[in-house]
């Protein structure tokens, strides 16, 4: 609890002259107490005391200017109320300090709470965001890997809009490129008329294939790269060539479009790489002849070695620029169309090294770009089993496959063909990790209507908002009493704009995630013992049961997710 925190830091300042920051945990189950802190245990060896005797120097500050308190649960102290905070100061050994609510106070932060969830800080107030995700390229199939960046960048997007910044989110891929060159050099086969995205799939596997096992077609395939440039960069038409390209490109956006509004997701702009090409190539050479990059066996590079990080090509010895030029290009082409105030990029871990070397040749000569970007990444998402798979080998799964399987299986184990409830499945089974690691997407625990799921969360929600529609008793009841699982469910609400304040900070949307599910597990446990509708305490329960599904409504939308209006 906030309010708690920022007081008891007040009166170790008043107590000790120590600025010190305490934390505030939930208290022990076996305690009557709502919250504890450890603080007099901290501060035990800087101020040469035993920690129980610094719990009572605290604890009898803290009386004097607000509190009544319980000493080892024996006596109390008649003192003033502090102001929107506890009742009760219990110490408990070692040396912890535990807080009671009193019914007044709880009944007055679940009241102001309401709809309130404004954030505390106003960092990102006012601001630009630009926040870069998914990324797919162009003449190549959506994996699920684009799946999961696509919905974590969404959220992380609606994180920062939450914190009233402008967000920008901004989508950038690879339309020209070896991996176009590869697929064109199977397609050159086939009519631009009868081109499928199918087709463009299959294409760049065996052109992969050809390239690496066949030293003729790795030649013509390099030649064909140099054609590609020249098309995108001249506009050429006419062609066989420049026919099936622009035929594939046109394509490949239609079918990128088409899933991002299937799973929800808007993009304000795709950046193609051939429109910061340039700009990338016209940056590294003019920052070649000031020394930030140089030569080396007819390719332009930069010596990662001198920071501790690895070499990487900028402009290869045929004078195209490579991915990190044209990254380059990005960071320069971002900034002049929305002087953004923070760039959020977010890839794949394997990008990690790679980001680093890019960023570093940047800050050489544009610091100010470099210290306002950030660069997320995430591991790889595999099936149960551990099978590996890879895009260059076409053994990989589809982002369509995995909303398909998940649309099955909610059918299979529940008959239910709602598609808000199969794509909550889907973004919760992402969304509930910390990002970093890799994940295992388990397709059966991810439409479980029971444990950490999608469904589950819709499921407690849809009950309130039953609940919210069917009572009939407004009498409000004057000093009510709260039980525990009233309490209990009240504290855990009351933590919602304080995790909320850490998921923006941190752009950790699983923070919200399990939140969450905490939430509606605390929703279970006082749906279970604390009749609503039809009950003498109806009006006074009924307050809780909206907040509550308030709760769930600001925090499933800010993962993308939408309540559905029954399940």
């Amino acid at each position: 609890m906030q309010e708690l925190r920022e007081i008891l830091k007040k009166v170790i300042l008043e107590s000790f002259g120590i600025d010190f920051e305490p934390e505030i945990t939930p208290a022990p189950e076996n305690i009557d107490a709502d919250y504890s802190s450890n603080v007099a245990l901290k501060l035990a060896k800087d101020l040469h005391k035993n920690p129980m005797e610094i719990a009572e120097e605290l604890s009898e500050h803290f009386v004097r200017r607000f509190a009544r308190s319980h000493r080892y649960g024996a006596r109390s102290l008649e003192a003033p109320r502090w102001s929107q905070c506890s009742q009760n100061v219990l110490i408990t050994p070692p040396g912890f300090i535990n807080f009671k609510l009193s019914d007044e106070i709880l009944n007055e932060k679940i009241s102001g709470l309401s709809e309130n969830f404004e954030i505390s800080s106003d960092e990102f107030s006012g601001k630009t965001v630009v926040c870069e995700f998914s990324d797919p390229n162009p003449f190549k199939v959506l994996h699920v890997g684009h799946l999961y960046t696509s919905v974590v960048g969404d959220s992380i997007s609606r994180l920062f809009e939450y914190a009233g910044a402008k967000v920008v989110r901004a989508n950038f891929g690879g339309d020209v490129g070896l991996h176009v060159a590869k697929t064109m050099y199977i397609l050159k086969q086939k009519n631009p008329a009868e081109l499928t995205i199918e087709d463009i799939a299959r294409c760049y596997v065996e052109g992969t294939a050809v390239y690496e096992d066949d030293e003729g077609a790795k030649a013509e395939i390099t030649e064909l790269n140099k054609e590609i440039y020249k098309i995108n960069a001249e506009n050429i038409h006419g062609t066989l060539i420049s026919d099936l390209y622009w035929k594939g490109r046109e394509l490949s956006y239609e079918y990128f479009k088409d899933f991002y509004a299937r799973i929800g997701v808007e993009f304000d702009k795709f950046y193609p790489e051939s429109t910061v090409a340039g700009l990338g190539l016209s940056k590294v050479l003019e920052e070649l002849e000031k020394g930030v990059y140089e030569k080396s066996e007819g390719a332009v590079i930069f010596d990662g070695e001198k920071y501790g990080l690895h070499t990487r090509v900028f402009i290869n010895k045929e004078g195209v620029p490579t991915y990190e030029a044209k990254d380059v290009g990005l960071i320069f082409k971002k900034y002049d169309d929305y002087h953004f105030d923070k760039s959020v990029v977010i890839t794949g871990s394997e990008q990690l090294e790679y980001m680093k070397v890019v960023l570093k040749s940047v800050e050489q000569y544009a610091p100010e770009l470099v210290s306002k970007t950030s660069h997320l990444t995430h591991g790889l998402v595999k099936l149960p089993g551990n099978v590996k798979m890879s895009s260059r080998k076409g053994n990989f799964l589809k982002a369509v496959d995995v909303l398909e399987m998940v649309a099955d299986e909610l059918k299979n184990e529940y008959n239910s063909e709602d598609t808000k409830v199969s794509l909550a499945a889907t973004k919760y089974a992402f969304l509930k990790y910390k990002m970093g690691g890799d994940i295992i997407f388990d397709v059966k625990e991810s439409v479980k209507m029971t444990g950490c799921s999608g469904p589950y969360l819709l499921y407690s929600a849809v009950r309130a908002k039953k609940i919210l529609n069917n009572f009939n008793n407004e009498k409000n009841i004057e000093n009510y009493a709260y039980n525990i699982y009233e309490r209990n469910l009240i504290k855990k609400i009351l933590e919602y704009k304080n995790v909320l304040d850490e998921a923006v900070v941190e752009m950790a949307p699983h923070k919200l995630a399990n939140y969450l599910y905490e939430v509606s597990q605390e929703f279970s446990r006082f749906y279970e013992n604390c009749p609503v509708v039809g009950s003498n305490e109806e009006a006074e329960r009924v307050k809780l049961v909206k907040v509550y599904y308030n709760v769930m409504e600001h925090g499933l939308n800010i993962l993308g997710i939408e309540i559905p209006e029954e399940m």
